[in-house]
């Protein structure tokens, strides 16, 4: 699917850090925790809790924040429609991960298992 190139900029240059309160507010209003949440993100980029709130502190833009992950190998798993695009159908790779990782995150407050999110085999 195609963004526009104003998109992905936007989403180059927004925060984690600006972010990642959404992201908690999101899983816990529906019950699920932040540890949970951080083992989801954990997943995904590789990134454990203490660089995760190194990250944060830092207010690293989105481009830095995933040109230092290591993506999981099966993050092509990740399916579905996230904020109106089909994230399998993302042109742009980093716009593709950052709604990977809001793919996985409504996985998580939706109530999905988490075997299911993680793409357990």
């Amino acid at each position: 699917m195609k963004t526009t190139q104003k998109h992905d900029e936007r989403m180059a240059k927004m925060t984690f850090s600006s972010v990642y309160p959404h992201y908690v507010t999101k899983v816990e209003r529906k019950g699920r925790t932040k540890e949970e949440l951080h083992q989801v993100i954990e997943w995904l980029t590789g990134f454990d809790e203490k660089k995760l709130n190194e990250l944060i502190d830092e207010k690293v833009t989105f481009e830095k924040f995933f040109q230092n992950a290591t993506l999981n190998t099966n993050a092509h798993l990740i399916t579905g429609v996230i904020c109106g695009y089909r994230v399998e159908e993302i042109e742009n790779p980093l716009t593709q991960k950052v709604r990977y990782l809001d793919k996985l995150v409504d996985e998580l407050a939706k109530g999905r298992k988490m075997e299911k999110i993680l793409r357990v085999e």
